[in-house]
């Protein structure tokens, strides 16, 4: 079991703030295609990668890092400066 956070637009689009899920995914780029199918919002918040970013257990992360051992998967728009 995984929880998997949603923030910004990405929680809107979705229309939920985190779901626990069971996933066989070994990378992030694996649990993004799975999300994909889980519903149409799913679907258009996970359409544009280039505008998200992902962290595992609180460190970011690259799309192609490992799951394994992961307690939670967050995915967020890119931060910016100011």
């Amino acid at each position: 079991m995984i929880d998997v956070l949603y923030f910004a637009w990405l929680r809107e689009r979705i229309g939920e703030r985190s779901e626990q899920i069971e996933t066989d995914a070994a990378t992030v780029t694996e649990l993004v295609e799975e999300l994909r199918t889980r519903s149409e919002a799913h679907a258009l918040a996970f359409s544009d990668m280039t505008a998200v970013r992902v962290a595992i257990d609180q460190d970011l992360a690259a799309m192609d890092a490992s799951l394994a051992g992961a307690h939670e998967v967050a995915f967020f728009p890119p931060m910016t400066g100011g």
